[in-house]
């Protein structure tokens, strides 16, 4: 991880917190932003540190389900059966899981250096936000949405299949989770609660085989602490504004605000090429 002043590492934990729950690609923006301001390139290994703040966010905001659910898992093993709700979730998130870690697992090496590329990052941001949109839209008119007591292994699966493809910047683990979760006619509030809650296992995977390394070479320094801090707070924050949001707005205002990033990293990408 190169330095880092305090003020850079509380600007990208905020661009984290914010962008990691919001379906706006917090992965596109912490790669964006030491790129457009000239900054030192935090690295992989930072990035999953700020995802740290993200985690202890989720955590706190659901921690009434968190509760319920870590009782249903223990009951799974008790009982060796799946029969209440809250079991059945426990399952679904088991099964989300796995094609993110798959694909974690398999493309590291590029998601650190080749996805990481201005120009496939905007034009992940602009068709992943296209994706959004239609998502939205044509779950709101077919009139027939489900909640998470509906959700099948299948529908699981599927969602978690769009997680994998957030390994690339500018997708959006979020952005991927709940179009998927719309595209399957779920709710908006329970597309994005189920994206929020399969956030939790990812991210602290890759904390727990990322951070270790993170602060054995370079310590717990206080720009690290500060970018953490910084990400909780905004992380429960955007959660929070998010889980509001979606009572009454859809998802075109996440959508819109990708074109635009998209297109303005692609017209800095032609200028500096000249």
């Amino acid at each position: 991880m190169n330095d880092l002043s305090l003020f850079q590492s509380f600007v990208l934990g905020a661009l984290q917190g914010l962008a990691e729950f919001l379906p706006v690609s917090s992965s596109a923006h912490l790669a964006l932003a030491p790129w457009a301001f000239g900054w030192p390139e935090p690295g992989l290994a930072f990035d999953v540190a700020l995802h740290l703040g993200t985690l202890i966010a989720v955590l706190w905001y659901f921690r009434r389900d968190w509760l319920a659910l870590t009782v249903a898992a223990f009951s799974i093993v008790r009982e060796r059966r799946v029969h209440t709700e809250e079991q059945r979730l426990v399952t679904w998130l088991i099964i989300a899981t796995v094609p993110g870690a798959v694909a974690g697992l398999l493309f590291e090496k590029q998601a650190e250096h080749l996805f990481r590329t201005p120009s496939i990052i905007a034009v992940a941001l602009i068709l992943m936000g296209a994706l959004l949109w239609i998502a939205d839209v044509r779950a709101t008119r077919a009139g027939r949405e489900r909640s998470l007591s509906a959700m099948t292994w299948r529908d699981a699966l599927l969602i978690g299949c769009a997680q994998a493809f957030a390994i690339i910047p500018g997708v959006s683990r979020s952005g991927a989770t709940i179009t998927a979760g719309r595209a399957l006619s779920f709710t908006r509030a329970d597309s994005a609660k189920f994206s929020f809650m399969m956030s939790m296992p990812i991210i602290a995977a890759a904390a727990v085989l990322k951070l270790p390394k993170l602060i054995s070479a370079g310590g717990l320094t206080p720009s690290l602490i500060v970018g953490v801090g910084t990400a909780a707070i905004t992380g429960w924050l955007a959660i929070a504004i998010l889980m509001r949001l979606v009572q009454h707005q859809g998802f075109r205002i996440f959508a819109l605000y990708r074109f635009a990033l998209g297109a303005a990293v692609l017209i800095l990408v032609a200028l500096r090429a000249r």
